[in-house]
């Protein structure tokens, strides 16, 4: 098998300068691309900043980016979708206006209670709520199933749901005026989407997990920095995004198969023993050392020549 590939670089070598010409004539389309899609959703502004680079921005600014029913559907069937989307390699995720997220939208668990009101039958309630926490949890889940890196980019408020949500993702930036808490507690309840799940392994302390879900306390960015819940802090908004783009465009310029098997790699060993994942990419890399983009890069890191340009997948 390894022979077999090797015996592409010497090919893959003469292709590099003919494909980095094909790749810059096919990036003006890339940017194109699903174009009518994007004015589908109305609380996610959705964009294409750079080749390969998909922007979702949460949009309901007058409401503090506040999750209701209609974002949940939105977050789930967007991230759903790009990842099928081969002109999708990265996706950077921010809030528009003055906060990141206000967290669930508390008019709609008002409307919610009202609804339950009417059921007398407890099982029946609970029948009720069942399918409805599921498609929040399918929403938030749906960015770690994505085997495309979500990079989550945070600014002041990022509040209950909000932390569910960047939880969930890959990379998570910050400003320095950002502020977090699991708030579900403040208002009667477990957080019942991914935070109790996802910010222990986020956080790497069980402690100050526990401290901060029983207390539903407000953390600045300086603590969200040390205790590993962001990589990054910077001074304002478009500082963040412009890394944060910067970061994207990198990662979009390496082989999906590689960048996508890493991912699931990562994300699939988080909870299991060191064995079920090197089981795992084991069983990846023997199909996925055969492409193309190993010949490819391989050819191009033996010639130092041009990056490589990797085609869809």
């Amino acid at each position: 098998m390894m022979l077999n590939n090797l015996c592409k670089v010497g090919t893959a070598v003469s292709r590099n300068l003919l494909a980095n010409s094909t790749v810059r004539k096919m990036s003006g389309k890339i940017l194109s691309v699903n174009s009518a899609n994007m004015d589908e959703y109305k609380t996610l502004n959705i964009a294409v900043p750079k080749p390969f680079v998909f922007s979702v921005e949460l949009s309901r600014p007058k409401r503090y980016n506040a999750i209701n029913k209609e974002m949940w559907i939105e977050i789930k069937n967007c991230f759903e979708g790009l990842s099928a989307n081969p002109d999708c390699r990265v996706i950077v995720l921010s809030g528009s206006g003055k906060h990141f997220t206000a967290g669930i939208d508390l008019t709609d668990m008002l409307q919610l209670g009202q609804e339950l009101a009417e059921v007398e039958d407890v099982a029946r309630r609970g029948a009720y709520l069942e399918p409805l926490i599921k498609l929040y949890q399918d929403s938030m889940s749906s960015l770690e199933k994505c085997p495309k890196p979500v990079i989550v980019v945070t600014h002041s408020a990022c509040i209950g749901a909000g932390i569910d949500l960047i939880t969930a993702a890959d990379i998570r930036y910050c400003t320095q005026d950002a502020f977090f808490s699991v708030k579900e507690v403040e208002i009667g309840m477990a957080a019942d989407v991914g935070t109790l799940q996802r910010l222990p392994k986020a956080i790497g302390s069980q402690s100050l997990a526990r401290e901060l879900c029983f207390t539903g306390r407000k953390f600045e960015s300086s603590e969200a920095l040390s205790s590993g819940l962001v990589s990054k802090v910077f001074p304002d908004k478009e500082e963040m995004l412009k890394s944060a783009l910067e970061l994207a465009e990198n990662i979009a310029q390496k082989s999906p198969i590689a960048v996508q098997a890493t991912k699931q790699n990562l994300v699939y060993s988080l909870s299991r023993p060191n064995q079920e994942g090197l089981d795992q990419i084991r069983e990846m890399n023997k199909l996925y050392l055969q492409s193309e983009d190993f010949a490819q890069a391989a050819a191009a890191q033996l010639t130092k020549g041009d990056k490589p340009v990797f085609a869809k997948l």
